[in-house]
């Protein structure tokens, strides 16, 4: 059996952990309310872009411009949004594991937002073209360079996280450039501005297109968010989880120290007995 001081120094050790994964709980218990609001607003402001976006684009079919690859680069891209830090349970994993299901390398570049997924990535051999560092969602998103970087393909698909509630968090897939398409496909004919009725400076097409651009970039930083979100909540799931154990073996460990301090303390008595039986022996002989 162990000493009791160093059940007690190990003790002190998982109390220290167990008031750490506290701090931590708390900090992403706030960080979930923060984004969460954020990502309500931002659904609402593409909802109306997109209610005038829809509006004004004659032909559907012709949204978002058909892109040719550059010579010798893939036409489809897989963004990979995962967590800029490890605490946050095991949703990249599954992130990871998800996006490796479709993955084929001979077709489909990878484009990863967060060190950790790019960790991940790197640690299974997985090659990506591009790395960015997940913006932090406490400030304005710029998510210009990634736009930049998904330019060139006609197929881009986002892997992210989403949140569902506290407790679950699940992997979502979206077809970014199809997604837009399809959305254009359901707008109503009869709220559509036309250059008949209608003057546009710079031209129709000119509007529709930088609307484009701009609802692409709303798309991709609503997915951060929502990343951002289901990260906070795994990162409190975690937290929490980490918490809890820290108390039962905290508790496994004042049991085992008081079985030992027990032990000690039996063993110092059974050694005062044979000493005493010693002394009484030795007295003995000398009469």
């Amino acid at each position: 059996m162990r000493r009791a001081s160093a059940i007690e120094k190990e003790s002190v050790q998982i109390t220290t952990v167990g008031d750490l994964t506290g701090v931590f709980e708390s900090i992403a218990s706030t960080q979930v309310a923060k984004v969460k609001n954020k990502v309500g607003l931002s659904k609402e402001f593409f909802r109306l872009l997109w209610s005038r976006y829809s509006s004004i684009r004659i032909d559907p079919s012709a949204q978002i411009i058909n892109r040719k690859p550059i010579d010798g680069q893939l036409d489809k891209v897989f963004v990979i949004i995962s967590a800029e830090a490890g605490l946050s349970g095991d949703i990249d994993q599954r992130l990871i594991e998800t996006m490796l299901q479709n993955y084929d390398k001979d077709t489909t570049d990878i484009i990863v937002l967060g060190t950790h997924g790019a960790t991940q990535l790197t640690q299974q051999g997985i090659p990506f073209s591009r790395y960015f560092q997940v913006p932090e969602s406490d400030k304005y998103i710029d998510v210009s360079p990634v736009i930049e970087a998904i330019m060139p393909y006609s197929k881009v698909v986002v892997y992210y996280e989403e949140y569902v509630s506290l407790g679950v968090q699940e992997i979502k897939i979206i077809d970014l450039i199809s997604s837009l398409r399809n959305m254009g496909q359901e707008a109503d004919d009869d709220d559509v501005i036309t250059v008949q009725d209608t003057i546009f400076e710079p031209s129709l097409d000119e509007i529709a297109d930088q609307m484009e651009m701009t609802m692409m970039t709303l798309a991709l930083s609503q997915t951060i968010l929502e990343s951002s979100l289901a990260q906070a909540a795994s990162r409190f799931n975690a937290m929490a989880v980490a918490k809890k154990r820290a108390r039962e073996l905290l508790a496994d460990y004042q049991l085992e120290f008081h079985r030992a301090k027990r032990s000690e303390s039996d063993r110092r008595l059974r050694e005062v007995m044979i000493s005493l039986k010693k002394k009484r022996s030795h007295s003995g002989v000398k009469r």
